[in-house]
């Protein structure tokens, strides 16, 4: 396994900047405001506080922003559920947005477990 030394070399935070950028897209012509804006906030905050703990440069703090980010993941999924439910975002989508924020969610656990126990 690679040295990670910059917050660009995790794979759950590449994996976020990518659904980020899926659901910027998927969106973008959305008339519900409201909720495109929720959704977009959710997704670009995975990645973002990632990002943020990442460059703390402290443990505690590194799994502190990671459970934050988790906490998006769920929103985010929430919120994917409810664009489905009223027709935003077709069957097929959601669910390949939803497995997405899943896997997303799993590395984020798996890592706050590695950062706890190993750190």
């Amino acid at each position: 396994m690679s040295k990670v030394e910059k917050f660009e070399d995790l794979k759950v935070w590449q994996s976020g900047l990518s659904m980020s950028i899926e659901i910027y897209k998927t969106l973008a012509n959305c008339r519900d405001y409201g909720l495109k804006d929720q959704m977009c906030r959710s997704a670009v905050s995975i990645p973002s506080n990632i990002a943020e703990g990442f460059e703390k440069e402290y443990n505690k703090e590194f799994i502190r922003f990671l459970r934050i980010s988790k906490g998006s993941a769920g929103e985010l999924r929430t919120q994917i559920y409810v664009a489905q439910g009223i027709g935003i975002i077709d069957n097929t989508l959601a669910e390949k947005l939803l497995d997405q924020c899943r896997h997303i969610s799993s590395m984020l656990r798996n890592l706050i477990k590695t950062r706890e126990e190993r750190f």
